[in-house]
């Protein structure tokens, strides 16, 4: 690539980059600069050349652009000048988005050479990296699939709740054929560990669902693999291409041979894919929207709830996050010593580990990681505030201790962004936010509310409608952080070694400054 061309890519992704942060269109921009100069101003087409690298500007549209942008021309064509991630839209949920430039480096052909050389050099497996890109589809659509929750509707009829018999004779219905088997629980190896893993359910094309015993006991755990092994028939005709139901598997899935292999199969992407599909149907028609949304008002969002309607806490909490109007919301459901098989971040929330590794870092004082490491507690609710990069953030969670049908232990964790929710109020969150951190701060890290900005978030949590925020005053406000090694206490999380390592980027600004003069 030539110096120019590569020149042109530079300068046109700042521009978008710049252009995106100060909410801007393509036509406007244009319009802006031929109020400045319609002769030499730019056209939106002309524009978007500059910006995708395929044109580089003349020194005249350069000037343009630094009378709209307050900017040096000497800013454009500076290469080593940052470009600044592009935000993503408020309330758009998930992980922050970055732009991928130089864009020519993004090209699909790169990318499916890299990706693959990526998985391999990593140890990904590709069904962990299907899934990652489920989870991004997921946040960033707000958990809205509405062909799914059309199919589960019109084959539930919005029946609610259903009883295992209800779900028996929708199976039979649909063609399919029962069968049982014993087996009990065996040692597996996932992710790099030994666990107990048992074969709840599987299918065998064209209708068979072969089912165990020991879910006889368990009639909320039975109703969902019911539900699910009916979303495959329903949904892909039943042709068998579906992973079994099983505990304690990788994240999203079971351990299955090959699971675990480095690098991706072409058929990774379909099967995590329909695994997604059968799981949300399954959510879909067990608590249809509307009914499922009627009761959870009238509870107060209050996770028992399950019990009534004998469903698991995982199907209250997941479909939880997508009925309510509220829209702000995560759910993480955590396996010691700190993997996560299960993530949703429609509010954005940082991950406090990698769903593919485990951190050497974590903070110690989420409340979902607190759980996993306390045998003695069961569940809980917590007011967090957590620091990324310059801002604070509240969050509130619900989180149980449990065990899946293995007897393997695990944490499931629901909780909502708050902020969004003060502001609508009226209330000025950020200040609100910042007095909790400095009163959290000045007690080593975990401090109760004080009454003024309990009565604001007590009034938010009884507009939300959610019981378990207005139960987390009862307890000290936690500061959070994305890795221990980031925290924002005074001293550290506690597990973390004491260091003399220091980061180079302060080295070398101490370094200006002392030149400085």
């Amino acid at each position: 690539m030539t110096g120019l061309a590569r020149n042109s890519h530079f300068l046109g992704a700042k521009l978008r980059a710049l252009r995106k942060q100060n909410h801007m269109t393509l036509e406007e921009l244009s319009l802006r600069c031929i109020a400045i100069d319609a002769q030499a101003a730019p056209s939106v087409s002309y524009l978007s050349m500059i910006e995708g690298g395929r044109r580089f500007p003349s020194e005249q549209v350069l000037l343009l652009f630094a009378k709209v942008f307050q900017r040096s021309i000497a800013w454009f064509s500076d290469q080593n000048a940052a470009i600044a991630p592009v935000a993503a839209a408020p309330g758009a949920g998930g992980a922050t988005k970055v732009p991928l430039e130089p864009s020519f480096l993004f090209s699909k052909e790169l990318l499916q050479s890299a990706i693959p050389e990526l998985l391999s050099q990593t140890g990904t497996s590709g069904r962990q990296f299907a899934h990652l890109l489920i989870r991004s589809y997921q946040e960033s659509s707000r958990n809205e699939f509405p062909d799914l929750e059309r199919a589960a509707e019109d084959v539930g009829k919005r029946a609610f709740p259903l009883t295992v018999d209800d779900l028996t004779r929708l199976c039979k219905a649909h063609g399919l054929e029962l069968r049982w088997f014993e087996r009990k629980p065996v040692l597996a190896r996932s992710q790099g560990r030994e666990l107990r893993s048992l074969v709840r359910s599987f299918y065998e094309a064209p209708g068979t669902v072969y089912l165990n015993k020991a879910l006889q006991a368990d009639p909320a755990r039975l109703k969902f693999d019911l539900a699910g092994h009916l979303a495959h028939k329903v949904l892909h005709g039943g042709d068998g291409f579906k992973s079994p139901h099983a505990t304690g598997g990788e994240t999203g899935g079971c351990p299955e041979a090959g699971g675990n292999v480095a690098g991706m199969d072409p058929r990774d992407v379909l099967h995590a894919w329909r695994d997604f599909e059968c799981s949300f149907f399954a959510g879909a028609l067990l608590c249809p929207k509307q009914p499922f949304r009627r009761l959870l008002t009238r509870e107060r969002y209050r996770v028992e709830v399950g019990k009534k309607l004998v469903l698991t806490p995982a199907v209250i909490m997941r479909r939880m996050t997508k009925v309510s109007p509220y829209p702000y919301w995560h759910f993480f459901d955590a396996y010691p010593p700190g993997l996560l098989r299960a993530v949703y971040r429609g509010n954005g929330i940082p991950l406090p580990w990698g769903n593919m590794t485990q951190v050497s870092d974590p903070c110690p004082n989420w409340a979902v990681f607190r759980l996993i490491g306390d045998s003695s507690a069961e569940a809980g609710s917590q007011i967090s505030v957590l620091r990324d990069e310059e801002r604070w953030s509240l969050y509130c969670c619900h989180s149980l201790r449990t065990r899946d049908m293995a007897g393997n232990p695990h944490v499931l964790s629901v909780g909502v962004d708050l902020a969004p929710a003060l502001v609508a109020n009226g209330v000025d969150a950020p200040q609100l936010v910042e007095r909790i951190a400095e009163e959290c701060r000045r007690h080593g890290g975990s401090a109760k509310i004080r009454k003024p900005e309990a009565e604001a978030i007590a009034a938010v949590a009884k507009v939300l409608n959610i019981a378990w925020v207005e139960e987390s005053l009862r307890n000290n406000a936690q500061i959070i952080c994305p890795r221990s090694t980031r925290c924002s206490r005074a001293g550290n999380c506690g597990n973390v070694e004491a260091t003399r390592a220091r980061d180079i980027t302060d080295v070398r600004q101490e370094i200006l400054e002392s030149l400085k003069g």
